[in-house]
């Protein structure tokens, strides 16, 4: 692919997590809130702008690790497969979840939700080990919080996730949901008027419609090549 498209997937998971702030702020929200709540009633030091930024530290970072996880199975099923059509299966699929994506941005559909269904079983073995940090009494404590909470089972995430399978390597898998991550940040750091603002922008029709077709051309594009 030429070097505009490969720079331009980051771009894209970005800007698929800056406009899924609504979806991140349902999911997450009330963890944040509860974080913040949690500071409050044990009078601790540690400001809730610290305990916030570490939760949002451990939850972008559990994106990181599964990004490179899935983008070196993806990458690592090439290579010992020998065969060229197994990198143009993973393309397709890639493509055909984020044309999905797109889909969803623009508010066409809004068929993602089912996927969550498939990190329920995990979950189950995850959430009760978040209980060992809760309550958050340092921003030390928020991180590995925010880690395990990076694995709540959430449709936005997983297609992320399916989308780095079509990824070269496991850096590559790892950039990409850092920069989905970073894209959900300002979602849940904004409070008060700021919050207000960026949720009237994340939500204009426009703006989601354009971004949510920028997501499906350049989905039709990856399509494209891989046949």
């Amino acid at each position: 692919m030429p070097e505009w498209f490969d720079h331009s997937q980051y771009l894209v998971a970005f800007l698929t997590g800056l406009l899924g702030g609504v979806h991140c702020l349902g999911m997450c929200g009330g963890i944040v809130g509860a974080l913040t709540l949690n500071t409050h009633q044990n009078k601790q030091k540690t400001s809730i702008l610290a305990i916030t930024l570490g939760y949002n530290l451990g939850r972008i970072s559990g994106y990181v690790v599964a990004g490179a996880i899935v983008g070196f199975l993806g990458s690592s099923l090439v290579d010992l497969s020998g065969i060229q059509s197994a990198q143009q299966v993973l393309a397709i699929v890639a493509s055909v979840f984020m044309i999905a994506l797109g889909f969803y941005l623009a508010g066409i559909w809004n068929g993602l939700a089912r996927i969550e269904i498939i990190g329920q079983v995990l979950w189950k073995y995850i959430q009760p080990v978040t209980k060992r940090f809760i309550p958050v009494q340092s921003f030390q404590q928020a991180i590995p919080l925010g880690f395990l909470w990076g694995w709540l089972p959430c449709g936005l995430v997983y297609t992320a996730l399916i989308w780095t399978l079509s990824a070269q390597s496991a850096i590559q898998g790892a950039l990409i949901m850092l920069a989905f991550g970073l894209g959900t940040l300002p979602n849940l750091l904004a409070m008060g008027v700021a919050a207000a603002q960026l949720s009237k922008w994340v939500n204009n029709p426009r703006i989601r419609l354009m971004a949510g077709l920028l997501v499906v051309c350049l989905g039709v594009i990856t399509l494209w090549r891989a046949f």
